[in-house]
């Protein structure tokens, strides 16, 4: 049926697509730091944090990187271990530019924990499942072979039918595909040993958006590391 729909309404979509495209406001990545160490004295071995993937990831949507994920985690993180953390997220990248980014990299650095934001953009450029999956298996196999890390955590791709900036039918088309490939990462986790994916788990009500109706606002990047949090003490 979803087939059907998609086809009939294919003229629509793409109308829509490229008003929303030229319509968009577009926010810069926030000013600050892309790695740094958060150290008290506290008890817990020190933890190496590795952020990566797309705008999200990098904190599109904010104005400091203090208020992007990477500030929030790492300061929630340090009341109970040092920290050493290091972010790299690109605005617009899909899996595949994640992937090279990567690759890319002089030498891989050990980290503890590797956090991954990824799938709006392969949503947006229609990736397949199949392609996603094997992107996605090249990354996490990269990661525990390159930067050796010890858990790898896929953030749920989140459900795009609920964006303020994306009119109907477009929102319910690609939150189609948002669920699909998310469905890819649930599956990833389930065959990969240290890969945990973790569920999109907060409520997309008006504040948890920026002013772009895309992007997290502050808030929607204090719970989402708050839940990352929980998840890598255990």
């Amino acid at each position: 049926m979803d087939r059907v729909l998609r086809v009939v309404l294919f003229p629509v979509l793409i109308a829509q697509a490229i008003s929303v495209r030229r319509s968009a406001l577009r926010l810069p990545e926030p000013i600050g730091p892309r790695s740094g160490d958060v150290i008290r004295k506290v008890d817990h071995p020190p933890l190496r944090i590795l952020i990566a993937g797309d705008s999200s990831a990098a904190g599109v949507g904010v104005s400091t990187q203090a208020e992007a994920l990477s500030g929030q985690l790492a300061a929630q993180l340090s009341c109970t271990h040092a920290v050493h953390w290091r972010l790299l997220a690109t605005n617009g990248h899909r899996t595949a530019d994640t992937l090279l980014r990567l690759q890319q990299e002089p030498t891989g650095r050990d980290v503890d924990v590797v956090v991954l934001a990824l799938g709006v953009n392969d949503v947006t450029r229609l990736t397949s499942k199949t392609r996603f999956h094997m992107e996605q298996s090249a990354l996490i196999n990269l990661l525990k072979r390159k930067y050796r890390a010890k858990l790898i955590i896929l953030c749920g791709v989140p459900p795009m039918a609920r964006f303020p900036a994306l009119p109907n039918p477009l929102a319910w088309f690609l939150g189609q595909h948002a669920a699909r490939l998310d469905q890819v990462l649930a599956r990833l986790a389930e065959t990969q040993a240290d890969v945990l994916h973790l569920p999109f788990q907060i409520d997309l009500s008006p504040d948890m958006a920026a002013r772009d109706g895309y992007h997290p606002s502050a808030r929607a990047y204090r719970l989402w590391a708050e839940v990352l949090c929980k998840t890598i003490r255990g």
